[in-house]
């Protein structure tokens, strides 16, 4: 595993000369994003429903699409990334939709047990939107477990990863929250790094037990 200097490395030289449609694609998603809220500010059972539906429908499917999206231009300097992220995010919406729910379902249950299991626990679905993607013929529970058993040993190693990019949350404050459209293609690369990381090394375990 390498350092979390050497992923974010390895994401800026990714999105060097390619930072236009990942902050495109990132201004897309935050305007989708923000759909939700318009209806969670009316008091109505309707409103609270649509914004919930909105929220699961559109938002799930697209975050796996932007970590898949994100992952072609960190491999193949594939700069389609609002193409790609709504091509593959809506291309198995069904699947998409039913493993992100249920991600978002074990986290709030075991959030609910403490604040502490409910971390741990989605460190541990982390690598789901990229299992969800790459191995469609693994049910969505099969696709957290597997995230689970990657994860085992890396959870600590992500939350610092994400705890770096703190500094850059806090500077996009002084700038109307318009740097969140480059930190934000920035993190989920640099996520795709380490994703990859831990994938060749769970592939790696997997050939010597075999």
């Amino acid at each position: 595993m390498r350092s979390n200097q050497d992923y974010k490395n390895a994401a800026l030289t990714a999105l060097k000369g390619k930072w236009t449609p990942s902050v495109l694609c990132t201004l897309v998603y935050f305007a989708i994003s923000s759909v939700p809220y318009a209806f969670s500010g009316t008091e109505s059972v309707v409103s609270f429903f649509i914004s919930l539906a909105c929220s699961i429908c559109v938002l799930m499917p697209l975050e796996v699409g932007l970590y898949a999206a994100l992952r072609g231009l960190y491999l193949e300097g594939d700069e389609r990334v609002i193409e790609n992220t709504f091509r593959i995010g809506f291309g198995n919406w069904v699947h998409h939709v039913s493993g992100m729910l249920l991600v978002a379902v074990f986290t709030f249950l075991w959030t609910l047990l403490l604040i502490i299991p409910g971390i741990v626990k989605g460190l541990a679905y982390t690598l789901t939107p990229f299992i969800l993607k790459e191995k469609p013929e693994l049910s969505p529970n099969e696709a957290i477990e597997l995230s689970m058993k990657m994860m085992d040993g890396h959870k600590w190693d992500f939350f610092l990863l994400c705890l770096s990019f703190i500094g850059w949350y806090l500077l996009s404050i002084f700038t109307l929250c318009i740097g969140l459209l480059w930190v934000m293609p920035y993190q989920y690369t640099t996520i795709v790094a380490f994703y990859e990381d831990v994938k060749a090394e769970y592939e790696s375990k997997q050939v010597s037990v075999a």
